[in-house]
């Protein structure tokens, strides 16, 4: 795998490892065994945040970083090795835990935030801090338009890159993204960062796969004119477009079990939407008709296309981890990708 530019001195793996499951469904011992052979196999890009483990509650916000700073401690010179990307939460989702209800990212509270990931991840600098989602309101996370009647006081974009410079400047950070962004939202972050000197963002963190390819719609080209390299995240729809929930159904997948069997809380999410079931059962079946796994599709349809810099995996196993990895030769015919687009074409973007 040839290493991504983001930045003038920021390349990565054009597959990143996700952590969300390291300390919920993966445990400890797991997710040291899984992140030494990510980075045996080429991975040198690692993902993760301060809200993680997912589903997120109280009693694991913060396990994930915990786990990985544990397993930096315990092998000297692997942070020399590795880029490592974690995310401050925006105002709360249902998670008062964080910062209460009416945080509003505001420059102390994402400072703060920064501070307590170096602690649990035991390291001096985080590679790539993104902003999770935004702070202000804005239609994301399953919701397909705006409602003002939704708008609450929160820091503003340019208090939000100050906090960032401070970071910067004080040798914490070294280069920031966004994540769940709009593109007004990456655009005015760029804008404010060179109208007054401040750090510019270097990547965004959105969906992007077959059951949603919004990311097409509406920032592939605002990214492209502006720099900022897109990181994929759920390229298999949360399992969908692995083909495990094609004959069982959401809620009944055999082992091992994925998120949207183990969690109610998640079939209620965008992933869960009947429709997105119905479209992967439609992609699952194109696959195998090419002589291809749904993993391997969905997955080089991500790895290959034009549009991506790092595509984000999510593991809970060794062996998921090889067979993404195993994914990465894979090239899609120009007979099977307008076959894909056909589908799209007829019906859209049912997990946006």
């Amino acid at each position: 795998m040839t290493p991504v530019t983001l930045a003038p001195d920021l390349r990565v793996s054009p597959i990143c490892l996700g952590t969300m499951t390291f300390g919920e469904q993966v445990s400890e011992a797991d997710a040291h065994a899984i992140l030494d052979q990510a980075l045996a196999l080429g991975i040198d890009f690692l993902d993760t945040a301060e809200m993680y483990s997912v589903p997120a509650r109280a009693e694991t916000y913060g396990a994930t970083e915990t786990i990985i700073g544990r397993w930096l401690a315990q092998r000297p010179g692997v942070r020399q090795r590795i880029v490592l990307a974690t995310k401050v939460a925006g105002p709360s989702r249902g998670m008062p835990w964080i910062r209460g209800e009416q945080a509003g990212l505001t420059k102390a509270e994402i400072i703060a935030a920064c501070e307590g990931s170096l602690r649990r991840l035991r390291t001096d600098v985080i590679d790539l801090y993104q902003i999770h989602w935004p702070a202000r309101n804005v239609p994301m996370f399953g919701a397909l338009a705006f409602d003002p009647s939704k708008d609450k006081p929160c820091a503003s974009i340019l208090e939000q890159l100050e906090a960032m410079d401070t970071l910067v400047r004080a040798g914490k950070v070294r280069y920031v993204g966004l994540s769940n962004e709009t593109p007004y939202g990456v655009h005015e972050f760029v804008r404010l960062a060179e109208q007054h000197g401040l750090p510019r963002v270097v990547s965004v963190q959105n969906p992007y796969c077959l059951i949603n390819r919004s990311y097409e719609n509406a920032l592939d080209e605002t990214c492209h004119r502006l720099g900022v390299g897109l990181l994929a995240y759920s390229p298999l729809g949360f399992g969908l477009l692995t083909g495990k929930y094609d004959d069982t159904g959401l809620a009944h997948a055999g082992p091992p079990q994925g998120r949207l069997a183990l969690f109610e809380s998640m079939r209620k999410q965008r992933w869960g939407r009947p429709e997105a079931l119905a479209a992967a059962r439609r992609y699952n079946a194109l696959a195998r008709q090419h002589g291809l796994t749904p993993t391997q599709m969905a997955l080089a349809f991500c790895y290959r296309n034009w549009r991506v810099a790092s595509t984000i995996i999510g593991v809970t196993s060794l062996q998921q981890l090889h067979d993404c990895v195993a994914a990465w030769p894979v090239v899609l015919s120009p007979e099977l990708l307008a076959a894909i687009d056909a589908i799209r074409w007829e019906l859209r973007d049912p997990a946006q």
